[in-house]
C-alpha cells in the first residue's frame, strides 16, 4: 500500500512537474509579444509612393529576394530550399496572392512575423527565417516593407511542407528553441555614438542579418546573438564566414572606409574580393545600399572590438618545393603573377592576403575546387572570375598548390593536408 501511494505521489510530482515546465515553456516562447489584431482585408492604410519606394529599397538591402526567389522563379514567390542541419525549409511566397502569398495579411501580421517570429495564424516560424535580427527592425520600416511586398504581382504558389527531422519538424521543438534563445528586441541608439554609427548598427544588427553567417551555431542552431560577429562556419554549405572584428581575418578596422563601401556596393575593393557566399549577399542586396548606409555600416564595422588572439600561431610548414611551384606556374601565374601580386580589379592578390594565411583554409580550398566569382554589380558589371579545378587536380596536388601559396611571397601559413582538401571535396570539412 505505501509502495502504491508513493508511486502514485511521485506520478502526480512528475505530471505536475511536466505541466509546470510546458506552461514556461509556452511562456517563454511569446515572452514580450504584443497583442496583434489583423485589420479586415478593406481597411488596410494606403501606401504612398515614397513609403513603397522606401520598403522596395530595404528589401534589397535585407536580400530578401534571395532567400524568398527560387532559381528560375517568380521573383518574391517563395520555394528556395534553405539547407539546414536538420533538414530542408523552404521559403514563403510573399507576394500578394490571397491564398498563397500575404495577400490576406496586414500590417499587423507582417509586423509580428518580424519582429515575434509568428506567422499570421500564430505559429512559430522557423529562424531560418532570420527574425532573431529582423526583430530590431523597427515598426515604420517594417511597414514600408509590407507595403512594397503588396504591390508586387500576385503569384499563385502554395508554400512547400518543410522537409525536417523529427522533432525538429513540431511547434513543441520550435517553442523549446524560442524559449532558450529568442526574445524580442528593439533597436536603440547609443547616445554615446555618432548618427552615423547608430544607423550602421541598426543595419548590421538586423536588417543585414550580418550575424546570421558571421557568427559560430550551437548544436541547436542558435548564435551567441547579434553582436556577436566572430565569425563561423556556414551550416551545410560548410564555407567559413570569418570575423568581421579580426585583424587576421575580416576586420576592417584598418581600412580607408571608402575601400570599405566599395567592397560592399562591387565586390572588389584594393584589400580583397569577395566570393563565395558572400557573393551572393553583395549582388543581391548590398550594392543596393545608398552611399550613406554603407558609409554607417562601414562606421560600425571599424568599430567593432578586436578580439583577444593568442600570439601563438602553429609555425608555418615549409613550401612542398618545386610540386606546388610548379602546379602554381601552370595554372595560376597566368592571372594571379609571379609575385602573387595579381591584377588591381581584377584578380586578388594572393601576397599579404589574409584570405589566403587565415587559419582557416576551408574557404580556400572551395575556391580552387568550385572556382572563384565576384559579384555582378553596377559598379563591377563584368567581374573576372576563377575556373573550377575540382575535375583538374587531385586533392593531393591541390594541398601541395595551397601550401605553396601559403608560404610565399612573405606569406607564412601552415600547409594544407590532402585530408583537409578531401573533406571540403566530400562536403564534409569541419
Amino acid at each position: 500500500m505505501r509502495l502504491g501511494r508513493a508511486a502514485l505521489v511521485a506520478g502526480l510530482c512528475a505530471l505536475v512537474a511536466v505541466v509546470v515546465l510546458g506552461g514556461l515553456v509556452a511562456w517563454l516562447s511569446v515572452r514580450g509579444e504584443d497583442e496583434v489584431r489583423s485589420r479586415a482585408a478593406g481597411a488596410l492604410p494606403v501606401a504612398d509612393a515614397a513609403q513603397v519606394a522606401r520598403g522596395e529599397y530595404l528589401a534589397r538591402a535585407g536580400d530578401c529576394g534571395g532567400c524568398h526567389t527560387e532559381r528560375g522563379g517568380s521573383a518574391f514567390a517563395g520555394g528556395r530550399a534553405i539547407e539546414t542541419p536538420f533538414g530542408n525549409v523552404y521559403s514563403s511566397n510573399l507576394t500578394p496572392d490571397a491564398k498563397t502569398g500575404l495577400g490576406a495579411w496586414s500590417p499587423d501580421d507582417f509586423w509580428r512575423a518580424l519582429h515575434h517570429g509568428r506567422s499570421r495564424d500564430g505559429r512559430f516560424l522557423y529562424p531560418a527565417f532570420p527574425y532573431p535580427n529582423y526583430t530590431r527592425v523597427d515598426r515604420s520600416d517594417a511597414d514600408a516593407m509590407f507595403a512594397y511586398l503588396q504591390g508586387l504581382p500576385a503569384v499563385v504558389r502554395p508554400n512547400r511542407t518543410q522537409a525536417l527531422g523529427f522533432p525538429f519538424d513540431t511547434q513543441v521543438a520550435l517553442a523549446v528553441w524560442r524559449a532558450l534563445y529568442f526574445r524580442p528586441a528593439a533597436h536603440h541608439d547609443d547616445p554615446a555614438r555618432s548618427a552615423e554609427w547608430n544607423r550602421g548598427a541598426y543595419l548590421v544588427e538586423g536588417l543585414g542579418h550580418c550575424n546570421a553567417c558571421h557568427s559560430a551555431r550551437n548544436a541547436l542552431g542558435a548564435t551567441p546573438g547579434t553582436l556577436d560577429l566572430q565569425g563561423g562556419l556556414i551550416p551545410v554549405q560548410n564555407w567559413y564566414a570569418p570575423s568581421l572584428a579580426s585583424p587576421r581575418e575580416a576586420g576592417v578596422a584598418g581600412w580607408p572606409p571608402t575601400e570599405i563601401v566599395r567592397l560592399l556596393k562591387t565586390g572588389v575593393a584594393k584589400q580583397g574580393f569577395v566570393m563565395g557566399p558572400m557573393s551572393e549577399v553583395v549582388g543581391k542586396g548590398a550594392q543596393y545600399l545608398s552611399d550613406a548606409d554603407a558609409a554607417a555600416m562601414a562606421a560600425y564595422l571599424q568599430s567593432l572590438p578586436a578580439p583577444r588572439e593568442s600570439d601563438d600561431r602553429a609555425p608555418a610548414a615549409r613550401s612542398p618545393g618545386e610540386r606546388g611551384a610548379k602546379l602554381y606556374h601552370d595554372h595560376c601565374i597566368a592571372c594571379h603573377g609571379e609575385a602573387g601580386r595579381g591584377v588591381p580589379g581584377a584578380y586578388p592578390a594572393l601576397a599579404g592576403s589574409r584570405a589566403v594565411t587565415m587559419r582557416s583554409t576551408t574557404n580556400l580550398v572551395h575556391i580552387v575546387l568550385e572556382g572563384g566569382f565576384p559579384p555582378t554589380t553596377a559598379g563591377n558589371p563584368r567581374p573576372f572570375g576563377m575556373p573550377p579545378f575540382a575535375n583538374v587536380l587531385h586533392d593531393h596536388e591541390v594541398a601541395d598548390l595551397l601550401s605553396f601559396v601559403r608560404a610565399s611571397w612573405g606569406n607564412s601559413a601552415p600547409s594544407v593536408s590532402a585530408l583537409d582538401v578531401g573533406r571540403a571535396r566530400n562536403g564534409s570539412d569541419r
